[in-house]
C-alpha cells in the first residue's frame, strides 16, 4: 500500500483544509472539527491505498520482470488477496468521504475512478498519463477543500498546481528502471519552479511570506538535490532517487500551501508528517 507515500496523501487533505480556510485559528479544539479531519485523512487513505494495490495488480505481470520483489510476484500475496484488498480500501475511501459531504463523496468516486483508469490504461498513453496521475493528486487536494464547499469556487484552481508537481515526476518515473534522457527531467524542473514561484507568490499576497520560506525552502532541497543528480546522470537508481525525492516531498509543499493559509502550528503539523514518512520509506518502497 506504500504506507510512507500514503502519508504525503494525508498531507495533502491538511493543505487543502488550510486553503479551505477551516485552519485559521490558532488550534482545532472542537469535536466536529476533529472527527471531519479525520474522517478525511481516513478517506485518503483509503483512497490511495486502493489505488496503489491496484496498480501492482495491473502491473504484476510485467513486474515478474522488472521487480520481482513486489508482493504479488514474490508470492507474498495472490492477485485475488490483492484484488479483495484493493477494493476494501477504496470502498473505505468513499464511504469516509461521504460522512463529510456529498460533494466530498462525489470527489472520492472521482479519485477512485481516475486512480484506476490510470493504472489500467493511462500509464501506457504518452502525455496523457502524466496528466491522469496528476489529476488524481489534484483531486485529492480538493478532497480537503470540501470540508467547506465553496471554497472550491473562489479556490479550486489551486489544484492545478499539484497536477503539473505530480505530472513531472510520473513523467520521469517512466525511466526509473532503465535510465532515460535528460529532457524530461528538464521539464519536471521547470514544472517544480512554477509550483515553487507560486505557492510564495500566494504567500506574499497573503501576507505569510516569512511564515512560508522555511517551508519553502525544505521542499525545494528534497526536490532539487536528487533531481539535479539525475540530471547531471540520468540513470535508473538518480531516476528513481528523483522520483522517491518529490513523492516525499509533496509533505513539504503541503507544509508550504497549509503556511499560505494557515497559521505556523497547523503548518507544522503537516510538516512532522515528513520524517515519520522518510523513515517508513527506509523499510517499505515508494516507488
Amino acid at each position: 500500500m506504500r504506507f510512507a507515500n500514503i502519508l504525503t496523501a494525508v498531507a495533502d487533505v491538511m493543505a487543502g483544509v488550510a486553503i479551505a480556510g477551516w485552519a485559521k485559528v490558532p488550534l482545532i479544539v472542537d469535536i466536529d472539527s476533529i472527527l471531519q479531519i479525520t474522517c478525511l485523512c481516513i478517506a485518503t487513505a483509503g483512497l490511495y491505498g486502493g489505488g496503489v494495490v491496484f496498480n501492482d495488480i495491473f502491473d504484476a505481470e510485467l513486474d515478474r520482470v522488472e521487480r520481482p520483489e513486489r508482493p504479488i510476484p514474490s508470492g507474498a500475496v495472490s492477485k485475488t488477496q490483492a484484488i479483495i484488498l484493493g477494493i476494501y480500501l477504496l470502498l473505505i475511501g468513499i464511504f469516509a468521504a461521504f460522512t463529510i459531504s456529498i460533494l466530498t463523496g462525489y470527489i472520492a468516486i472521482a479519485i477512485a475512478a481516475c486512480a484506476l483508469i490510470y493504472n489500467k490504461w493511462g500509464k501506457h498513453r504518452g502525455f496523457l498519463g502524466p496528466v491522469n496521475m496528476g489529476i488524481c493528486r489534484g483531486l485529492n487536494l480538493l478532497l480537503g477543500m470540501s470540508i467547506i464547499n465553496e471554497s472550491i469556487d473562489s479556490m479550486g484552481w489551486v489544484a492545478i498546481l499539484p497536477i503539473v508537481y505530480i505530472s513531472a515526476i510520473t513523467l520521469i518515473s517512466r525511466d526509473e528502471v532503465h535510465g532515460g534522457q535528460k529532457g524530461p527531467l528538464r521539464i519536471a524542473a521547470t514544472c517544480y519552479f512554477l509550483v515553487y514561484a507560486t505557492i510564495l507568490f500566494i504567500a506574499y499576497m497573503n501576507g505569510k511570506i516569512w511564515q512560508v520560506l522555511p517551508f519553502i525552502a525544505i521542499f525545494i532541497f528534497l526536490t532539487n538535490r536528487p533531481l539535479l543528480k539525475a540530471i547531471k546522470n540520468p540513470v535508473g537508481p538518480n531516476i528513481g532517487a528523483a522520483v522517491k525525492g518529490g513523492i516525499i516531498a509533496l509533505i513539504a509543499m503541503d507544509a508550504a500551501w497549509a503556511a499560505s493559509f494557515a497559521t505556523l502550528p497547523y503548518a507544522v503539523s503537516v510538516l512532522l508528517l515528513l520524517p515519520v514518512s522518510l523513515i517508513i520509506s527506509k523499510w517499505i518502497s515508494v516507488t
